[in-house]
């Protein structure tokens, strides 16, 4: 029975998806598209999440950029298709996207250029080499910048140091089981 519940405890804590809650979208002011690795090619689902308090609809260009702390960069530059209603209001839209290969996902941003003033809620994003993880925006994205999160060097990211705490609870938690 410890055994058990020794391993779902583990499997909890190594596998659960991160969120980038407590922190704000920023404008990215020194945000570069031009380095981008080709480390074979792998496949991503991105969802977004549009807020219920975005227009109805939009026609604003909506492009996504994410990657992870060595330089590995996913671009896409045109992901809105208002043929297909895209980013409507209150919906979510999902997107496979093949790109070059990356560890875990650390940042993302979102650029938007139109009229409309679309607010984004969420983006998540898995697959690659890295574990589900969301960023929260619930803003709207400024018209004609880079806008979003850079977790890559910040202690709720799946960096080095997040993995070294993760270990430590699984350590934690098997000592405490063990001694039961």
């Amino acid at each position: 029975m410890k055994g058990v519940l020794c391993f779902l405890l583990t499997s909890a804590i190594l596998f659960a998806p991160l969120e980038a809650t407590e922190l704000l979208p920023q404008t990215a002011e020194s945000f570069n598209l031009t380095y981008i690795q080709q480390l074979g090619s792998c496949s991503y689902s991105v969802v977004i999440s549009t807020s219920c308090s975005s227009p109805t609809f939009t026609r604003d260009q909506i492009s996504l950029s994410f990657g992870d702390a060595y330089g590995n960069q996913i671009y896409v530059p045109r992901l809105d298709d208002p043929s297909r209603r895209i980013f409507e209001r209150c919906s979510s839209d999902t997107f496979g996207i093949n790109g070059p290969c990356a560890y875990q996902i650390c940042y993302v941003y979102l650029y938007r250029s139109g009229p409309d003033a679309w607010i984004p809620t969420t983006v998540k994003i898995s697959g690659g080499n890295s574990r589900p993880v969301t960023f929260n925006y619930n803003t709207a994205i400024p018209n004609d910048v880079w806008f979003g999160f850079n977790l890559c060097g910040h202690p709720s990211s799946s960096n080095r140091c997040s993995s070294c705490v993760r270990f430590l609870y699984v350590i934690l938690v098997s000592i405490l089981l063990l001694l039961l």
